[in-house]
C-alpha cells in the first residue's frame, strides 16, 4: 500500500489518510488525529526539523537500540477501529511485532527514507473496499 492522500481539516476537526494499493485499484480512508496528520504532512512537505519530534524520536530509539523498522501492517478493523503492528528487525535478526495505532505506524513509516513498506491484511481490505 502507499499513502495516496492526506486531508487536514481545521474546520471539522477530522483528518484522513488514504491508503491505496500500489498495483491495484483498492483504496480506503483512515481517520486520524491532528497531531499524527500534521507529523505525516510535515515529513512529506517540509525539511526535517532541527530537533526530533515524536516520530523522529521513535525512529531514533529503534535505531539506537540496534533495530530497524522493517514494515508496518494494518492487521484488523474491529468495531470501526483499525489495529496495526510495527515489525522491527532486531540486531539478532528476530522480528519483534509491536502493537500500534495505524496513524502512528504510518507516521513512523513515512519518517524513513525511503518510506517503509505499509501492508494491509487482506481481511481488512475486504471489509473496507
Amino acid at each position: 500500500m502507499e499513502l495516496s492522500r492526506i486531508i487536514i481539516s481545521e474546520i471539522n476537526g477530522q483528518q484522513v489518510v488514504y491508503l491505496r494499493e500500489k498495483d491495484g485499484d483498492r483504496a480506503f480512508p483512515i481517520l486520524i488525529g491532528l497531531f499524527e496528520a500534521t507529523s505525516i504532512n510535515r515529513r512529506l512537505t517540509e525539511p526535517p526539523p532541527p530537533r526530533p519530534l515524536s516520530h523522529d524520536l521513535m525512529k531514533g530509539i529503534i535505531i539506537g537500540l540496534g533495530g530497524e523498522l522493517q514494515d508496518v501492517v494494518i492487521t484488523a478493523m474491529l468495531e470501526h477501529t483499525y489495529y496495526a503492528l510495527l515489525r522491527i528487525r532486531k540486531a539478532d535478526g528476530e522480528i519483534a511485532e509491536i502493537d500500534a495505532r495505524p496513524s502512528d505506524a504510518i507516521a513512523l513509516a513515512v519518517h524513513h527514507d525511503p518510506v517503509c513498506p505499509i501492508f494491509v491484511d487482506d481481511d481488512v481490505l475486504e471489509k473496507v473496499t
